[in-house]
């Protein structure tokens, strides 16, 4: 059994790696290992962690990975049983989003475990951004956030820009060797959270499509990082089973981001504001209710504010105001043919 899985795993590797030639001597890698029995004797948990250790020392790809798989998703299920799985794994999460209040001052907060498809979400994310509307300024908690769908920051990442003229990211398709580009949304199911300052706290859980939400915002200057390095995972991935009981994660894409022609894959996303995750909040929290009490919020709010502000532990670190990379001189929407 042992060799079966790992010859599935090998060949899915070779035919679907978004890097051919890294999909090739890790492949030669694994080989090599399993002549030697380097694997002889192993349950499938070690199993996977080993498989996944040497395909990381080729290719140092987070995504890559062998492992054992969800119970739930055997191998009879259909690609459309496996999405309405996850589908309904997310609706029973809330869609990803954890917490949305409005903190004294009139600051809000999200905080968000993952990123759910804008399909599958898209109300829920709506009515979290309804909430927040008024408010004086917006943090995002992705401290904890393990990633999920491009579409879904798309859709997060729209609320925060006035039109559909913002060209948030792009994904390269190693198969099909398109790359898709992702714009900000001319319509959304509610109001746009405009000229207001907002606040993104990361740190090294940060992962996946929660990295691109930071990178995103960061790259445009729409949002101030505060926190730690990022994970580093910017490879979209497919979720291929091995067995009844063990599966491939292989990413399939890349993305590379319109303003700085790469991604945060290997390296993470560095914040503006570098201090302890445990303190990411309470630094992004007193910047915000600095910002209400210098605005034209009324009396009773920035009174609010400043009683909060004493609360807050001393010696926290300003955040500057978040800085644009520079854009290119011409950049209108491309749209590929048949779309």
């Amino acid at each position: 059994m042992p060799d079966d899985i790992i010859a599935e795993a090998l060949r899915l590797l070779r035919s679907r790696y978004i890097f051919p030639d890294k999909a090739e001597e890790a492949a030669r890698l694994v080989e090599t290992h399993r002549a030697a029995e380097a694997y002889d004797g192993l349950d499938e948990a070690a199993l996977g962690e080993r498989i996944t250790a040497d395909l990381f020392t080729v290719c140092a790809d987070k995504h890559l990975r062998v492992r054992q798989r969800d119970p739930a998703l055997g191998t009879t299920l259909t690609p459309e049983e496996l999405e309405a799985a996850w589908y309904e794994r997310e609706r029973l999460e809330g869609y990803r989003i954890v917490k949305v209040e409005r903190l004294p001052g009139n600051v809000g907060l999200i905080e968000l475990s993952g990123i759910a498809d804008a399909a599958n979400g898209g109300r829920a994310i709506a009515a979290a951004m309804e909430l927040v509307a008024q408010t004086h300024a917006l943090i995002f908690d992705l401290r904890s956030n393990r990633g999920g769908s491009p579409d879904g920051v798309t859709f997060w990442c729209s609320f925060l820009f006035k039109d559909s003229m913002t060209h948030l990211n792009s994904i390269y398709d190693g198969e099909s060797g398109r790359t898709k580009q992702f714009w900000s949304l001319p319509w959304l199911p509610g109001p746009r959270y405009l000229d207001r300052p907002v606040y993104v706290l990361c740190g090294g859980d940060t992962f996946s499509a929660g990295e691109e939400f930071c990178y995103n915002l960061k790259h445009l200057g729409r949002a101030a990082l505060i926190g730690e390095v990022t994970r580093g995972g910017a490879h979209p991935t497919d979720f291929l089973p091995l067995s009844e009981t063990m599966e491939i994660t292989i990413p399939i894409a890349r993305s590379v981001h319109p303003l700085t022609e790469t991604n945060w894959e290997g390296v993470g996303v560095e914040p503006d504001v570098v201090v302890p995750v445990a303190e990411a909040y309470a630094v992004a929290y007193r910047a915000a209710l600095r910002h209400v009490v210098d605005s034209s919020a009324s009396g009773g709010i920035r009174d609010q504010a400043r009683e909060a502000l004493g609360g807050l532990p001393e010696g926290l670190p300003d955040v500057p105001a978040p800085k644009p990379t520079a854009r290119p001189e011409s950049e209108e929407p491309q749209h590929m043919p048949g779309e």
